[in-house]
């Protein structure tokens, strides 16, 4: 057992309230894709003649949809098979037993609430929920899967849209309130599978009052240098440590 997840141990121990922000690094080790970041970008660009920014963004949907919709099956809702893995699996687990507070993310595939977790803030949406703009009905995430054309309302004939938010739009104020409200109440904070100059961490880290900031990534980065804590690490294998750990502390 290491040293550094026996000094997590002890700091989630004391700790009131934790909050975690989960990055696209827990993302990569579920085998999702993250393709919405451009890491696969020259790829998406032979395959569409357009980069995935371009096409993930609220002009490419009004003016495109049957490309959009072409991107979105093939290259998203492609993964959404995959069950949540170990590391989200884990992190429900933290939460079951009141470790952690409130999880925070950034990505659309659901993955810790299918995992368990309770308390999640979903800034940018989920792939799961998807909605038709015109009169509001809801549509699972098999309905847009199972179309091969532009998904349209059964009401009223309109598109549906997924319920996530695309490049050029902005989050919702009152999703942003509730992402500051727990930053602000938490005194520990752990940051999985991304670094404090990721936009998730650009975002929120500015409401974080707390004097205790533990960054867990497979990759190392100059920003972690800001954190109390930096355990270059798969987040699952560290969460397993924890886990470990405190399994240990209650015999």
């Amino acid at each position: 057992m290491s040293n550094i997840a026996q000094t997590i141990c002890g700091m989630l121990k004391e700790s009131r309230y934790t909050v975690v922000l989960s990055g696209r690094g827990m993302l990569e080790e579920n085998g999702y894709p993250v393709v919405r970041d451009g890491g696969e970008s020259y790829g998406i660009e032979e395959k569409y003649g357009y980069s995935a920014e371009e096409i993930f963004s609220s002009a490419f949907f009004s003016t495109r949809k049957q490309q959009f919709y072409d991107f979105y099956r093939n290259e998203l809702l492609s993964a959404v098979d995959i069950p949540p893995g170990k590391g989200y699996l884990e992190m429900a687990r933290l939460e079951q037993e009141g470790v952690f507070h409130t999880i925070i993310t950034r990505r659309l595939f659901h993955l810790p609430t299918r995992a368990g977790c309770r308390n999640v803030i979903e800034l940018h949406g989920s792939i799961f929920r998807n909605y038709c703009a015109h009169c509001g009905r809801e549509y699972p995430v098999e309905y847009i899967r199972n179309t091969e054309k532009i998904p349209l309302c059964e009401t009223c004939g309109q598109p549906v849209r997924p319920g996530v938010i695309l490049f050029g739009e902005m989050v919702d104020n009152q999703v942003i309130t509730r992402a500051a409200t727990e930053m602000q109440k938490a005194d520990v904070l752990l940051v999985l599978g991304t670094n404090l100059k990721s936009f998730l961490c650009s975002q929120l880290t500015g409401y974080y009052e707390g004097n205790k900031l533990i960054v867990i990534d497979g990759e190392d980065h100059f920003s972690n240098a800001g954190a109390d804590i930096f355990w270059q690490s798969r987040v699952d294998d560290a969460l397993a440590e924890i886990i470990t750990e405190m399994e240990k502390d209650r015999k």
